[in-house]
């Protein structure tokens, strides 16, 4: 019908048409998304490659990591204001193990609004929360230049000890008393689990409930 207006107007349509207004099936509508100049400030941008230089091939820099993607709540049912309280921050650099991508450390850049007094607030809860997860965060202030052996000397201990495995590792096994053990990374029960894959397929474990954010196992004797 309306494709017979727009072909054979008539009186209708030659009357709408002449007030501007056309009957046609309406355009899809694009999203109003565009994208951003500026995911890295200037002083951000530079930071970064001074990073590349100092970190090389030891790490991978993830700039704007989200907190909620990096940690998570322990007990979320309990604790879901929490949850809310990481959901929109991130940290300016977290650096990776580049083999199994886990976080090794986290960098932030301070520039002049760092000291304003609610970004200091802030910074308060963001340090709190590296040290709740046991993950090192550093401070750089934002430079003109930067002395790269002085960074070098921040962060190649973490990364030497980065070498180890990166996910949490199984504790000594216990014998299956009918009690659950106490996940000791998040101090929640676990649950019995069997293997289904590999030389121990068939075996009994015990594995945190906050599998897979938590990979913490106890092996049954």
């Amino acid at each position: 019908m309306t494709e017979n207006l727009n072909q054979n107007p008539g009186c209708l349509g030659a009357i709408l048409i002449l007030f501007g207004i056309r009957i046609g099936p309406k355009k899809s509508e694009d999203l109003p998304y565009r994208l951003r100049n500026d995911f890295l400030s200037a002083a951000e941008l530079s930071f970064y490659h001074v990073l590349r230089t100092v970190v090389g091939e030891d790490a991978t820099i993830c700039p704007k990591a989200n907190l909620a993607d990096v940690f998570f709540v322990a007990k979320p049912h309990e604790n879901q204001t929490y949850r809310n309280k990481i959901d929109r921050k991130h940290v300016d650099f977290l650096l990776c193990d580049p083999k199994s991508m886990q976080p090794v450390v986290g960098v932030e850049l301070d520039d002049s609004s760092h000291k304003r007094a609610d970004r200091q607030e802030r910074d308060a809860f963001v340090d709190r929360v590296f040290k709740a997860a046991a993950l090192p965060l550093i401070h750089v202030p934002a430079r003109a230049n930067y002395d790269i052996s002085e960074l070098v000397a921040l962060l190649a201990p973490h990364f030497a000890r980065s070498s180890a495995p990166p996910v949490a590792q199984s504790i000594e096994s216990v014998t299956y008393d009918g009690a659950a053990p106490v996940c000791q990374k998040c101090d929640v029960p676990m649950i019995l689990r069997t293997t289904t894959r590999g030389d121990n397929r068939g075996k009994q474990f015990w594995g945190c409930s906050n599998y897979p954010k938590c990979r913490e196992t106890v092996y049954l004797n």
